[in-house]
């Protein structure tokens, strides 16, 4: 979209005001609000930040500021007020792009791709729980949705057809396409499909998203989590990673092949070898908290299945798998969670898995059978590898992986490390009541 098409939509719509949004490295949105005439001014400088104040993105107090330039085609109007329109931007610092930007990290991989002739596209699914607080934690908001199992709960969906199709709808005046919405598999928990797009627009679609439930979720004083565990008895928040890849110019899924296994390619397959490959370290990334690792666990929750599986694994249509083939020409990665950074994420799935096609990296055969039937040894002693146990040992794998620390950039993957390491060490230095109910009274 040009500027003079940006500046054409404004007096259309009758948008007063810019929001100008960039996300830091764990995915939290920042903005400032610009009124609509400083557009040109915008366009040409950006809007700047002091960007120590702004979260982890790799400057101290005494750097120049860092100056979001927005990309207008990521332009979304605020369904609830419509003056406002929000729109997704990148870092810049005296003039040159910024290393440490999510979403400039993304951008780098996909021409990397795209220079290889490929375009990876992709569908988002976000969980999120509504919930409220009380007595200094929270619970499910709504005390009459106690099901042991309560995925698809007509009733439970009923009482919550106001906020539901509010979302729908505001997504749908977005154009998104939303084909269906449902109560997921825990209390107070539901999920959202839209139809899929170029991976960077998902990203941004994905990011708006989640303020957009939030903020409808506030207007009826509750509070929308995307948390992967917040609950101990009950299944967490994914976000799972609809992918397919096509040529450059967006015309041939090379994904898809009818004649094939599951309809896949051999590119396919060998870009879901990249995956396997790099399953330990991409962990960090797609799950990237110390919460995170509660999510990925053996052990099922009251409605019988985590439904994040924790082997290393692919095959069809079988969700107890980490990468489940739901037909022909597209995969699913079924571990990235609520916290995980939409473009740190698929910058780092991109970059698995090219190095799978590039090396022609082989599977294995595919499993075809319910993963929650055996034991972790059983299938460690059929040579399947399991996910790290917890953020310190995924950091580790992330950190020997010398294919993700060249997508990331050795000095923005430096920093990473260093931000989660201080959040791993902050959580085991704390004593939880846990403990003291446990220990206070041993020895």
């Amino acid at each position: 979209m040009t500027l003079s098409e940006v500046a054409a939509l404004i007096r259309e719509k009758g948008i007063r005001y810019l929001m100008i949004s960039f996300v830091e490295m764990n995915g939290i949105s920042r903005a400032k609000l610009v009124p609509a005439e400083t557009l040109e001014a915008v366009a040409a400088e950006g809007v700047g930040f002091a960007g120590f104040a702004a979260g982890d993105l790799g400057q101290g107090p005494h750097d120049p500021d860092i100056m979001a330039i927005p990309d207008f085609s990521s332009l979304h109007v605020l369904p609830w007020q419509r003056e406002v329109a929000w729109l997704a931007s990148n870092l810049y610092v005296n003039g040159e792009q910024w290393p440490y930007c999510p979403r400039t990290i993304l951008m780098r991989v996909l021409e990397k791709a795209s220079a290889r002739g490929y375009r990876l596209m992709a569908g988002m699914e976000p969980e999120f729980f509504l919930v409220r607080r009380e007595n200094g934690s929270i619970a499910p908001f709504d005390p009459l949705d106690n099901s042991a199992k309560p995925c698809y709960n007509q009733q439970a969906l009923t009482r919550n057809l106001d906020f539901v199709t509010r979302l729908v709808d505001s997504m749908n005046e977005l154009g998104w396409g939303v084909y269906q919405c449902d109560h997921e598999d825990a209390n107070c928990q539901f999920e959202i499909n839209w139809q899929y797009s170029d991976v960077l627009d998902q990203c941004d679609r994905l990011t708006f998203a989640r303020f957009l439930i939030r903020s409808l979720a506030e207007q009826q004083g509750l509070t929308a989590t995307f948390m992967p565990k917040p609950f101990k008895n009950l299944t967490g928040n994914g976000c799972h990673y609809h992918l397919s890849l096509w040529d450059a110019g967006g015309r041939t899924n090379l994904f898809l092949d009818r004649n094939n296994s599951h309809g896949l390619s051999q590119t396919a397959y060998w870009f879901i070898g990249g995956l396997l490959k790099h399953a330990r370290a991409l962990a960090a990334i797609t799950s990237p908290t110390v919460n995170s690792y509660k999510r990925l666990v053996t052990r099922p929750t009251t409605s019988g299945a985590t439904w994040a599986p924790v082997y290393i694994t692919y095959g069809g249509n079988n969700r107890s798998v980490m990468i489940r083939i739901p037909g022909p020409g597209r995969i699913e990665k079924r571990t990235v969670d609520g916290a995980a950074n939409p473009y740190l994420a698929a910058a780092a799935i991109l970059a698995a898995g090219m190095d799978g096609i590039e090396n022609r990296i082989d599977p294995g055969p595919p499993f075809e059978e319910n993963t929650y039937a055996y034991t972790v040894e059983e299938l460690l002693g059929r040579g399947i590898r399991v996910l790290p146990s917890n953020l310190n040992e995924a950091l580790d794998e992330l950190e020997a992986d010398e294919v993700l620390r060249e997508a990331l950039g050795s000095d923005y993957l430096l920093l990473y490390l260093q931000v989660k390491r201080k959040e791993w060490d902050e959580y085991h230095s704390t004593v939880s009541d846990w403990e003291i109910e446990r220990y206070l009274t041993v020895g």
